[in-house]
């Protein structure tokens, strides 16, 4: 069984995808993290991102394992590494680029295979698993979600400057030609901008089981 949880950067749809999976008993894939692991390899190797035939040679080299909540690139732990901004803007930029997504696409579903999986990520249910048992698109307002982007950075960023980065990133994702974020037609439409991250896993708990999935 496929869920996933898709949405806008700061939607809480990581730690939801996490805490979801852990009370099913599932494996946990978070992709965006796949993204940004291409995006740190471009900055650390200095490829301009505008450049796609460099960036999709990255991609297709670089041997990314994001199960479970730890982050491997060709086997070296940059779990600590993924949540720097400079790499978050990367990856943003590299999500453009169709050689990058489907080379990414492609571990994405081998991921899948053999397992029950929670995935997590802006394309999932309209590209990666179009069957999925449960799609989720989760959202909140821009506001709330750089509110809780700014919680997790170190001190000296500004509310306006981390929601700054939040919309445009969400004009980048949205108008993106390939894989752009929006909710799959047949998706659970939930806001958690009033909700606590409790609240937001239970009752996903309870949509999950609607569908299949085996009790906590």
């Amino acid at each position: 069984m496929v869920i996933t949880i898709d949405g806008p950067a700061g939607s809480g749809k990581s730690t939801a995808a996490r805490l979801l999976a852990e009370r099913l008993g599932f494996a946990f894939l978070n992709t965006g993290a796949m993204y940004r692991a291409v995006g740190r390899a471009t900055l650390r190797a200095g490829v301009d991102r505008a450049d796609f035939e460099a960036v999709g040679r990255i991609a297709r080299r670089l041997r990314i394992d994001s199960l479970d909540g730890r982050v491997l690139a060709d086997g070296v732990d940059i779990s600590d590494e993924v949540s720097d901004p400079a790499v978050a803007a990367a990856a943003s930029e590299v999500a453009v680029c169709p050689a990058v997504r489907d080379a990414l696409v492609a571990e994405q579903r081998r991921a899948s295979q053999g397992r029950d999986l929670v995935t997590e990520g802006r394309d999932q249910g309209t590209v990666v698993f179009p069957d999925a048992a449960l799609k989720v698109f989760l959202t909140a307002s821009p506001r709330t979600r750089a509110e809780r982007r700014l919680a997790e950075l170190p001190p000296g960023r500004s509310l306006e400057d981390v929601l700054s980065e939040i919309q445009a990133r969400d004009e980048r994702d949205a108008g993106r030609e390939v894989g752009p974020l929006k909710p799959a037609g047949d998706a659970v439409l939930f806001d958690s901008s009033d909700k606590s991250i409790g609240d937001v896993v239970d009752y996903l708990v309870v949509l999950a089981r609607d569908r299949g999935a085996s009790p906590d």
